[in-house]
């Protein structure tokens, strides 16, 4: 059987429902069971997600073959205080890295973040920030993706 072909393009308001499957089921991939708060969480993130959408302030980015989504991922221009990262008032935030299991192992996740790095770049943004999944970190790391000392106080 043929390698499938796949295209990558940007997302926008007509893909909310892909982009919050996806977003559960990346949860579930990293062990998420609790099908309630899954559902809650979704519920929650829908409204966030079409506002930013529609604003600009939360991009996606696609890739499909055969006419299904098979994998996505999404920059949060997240707001940030002035400081030596750049003159920029936001700084892109990757998160929703997900491609379907019968879709792993093919550079996908890859090809999605050199569109982001490249949209990034030419934007004009000097810093891409995320936070790696333990499958993920090999790629952020292949990519130049350097740690930082983030550290999270988890309160009641």
């Amino acid at each position: 059987m043929p390698e499938p072909s796949y295209a990558v393009r940007q997302g926008g308001p007509d893909d909310v429902e892909a982009i919050c499957a996806q977003r559960r089921a990346m949860y579930v991939d990293m062990g998420q069971e609790d099908a309630a708060a899954l559902d809650e969480m979704t519920a929650r993130f829908r409204p966030w997600v079409v506002q930013r959408l529609s604003d600009g302030t939360y991009l996606a980015w696609l890739i499909e073959t055969n006419g299904r989504t098979v994998a996505g991922a999404g920059v949060w221009m997240k707001p940030v205080l002035p400081g030596l990262r750049g003159t920029r008032p936001e700084v892109p935030y990757v998160l929703n890295v997900y491609r379907a299991p019968d879709h792993r192992r093919r550079g996908l996740a890859r090809l999605l973040m050199d569109a982001i790095v490249t949209w990034a770049k030419d934007h004009g943004h000097r810093v891409v920030e995320l936070h790696a999944s333990d499958e993920g970190r090999p790629l952020y790391d292949s990519m130049g993706f350097l740690a930082t000392n983030e550290m999270r106080l988890t309160l009641g």
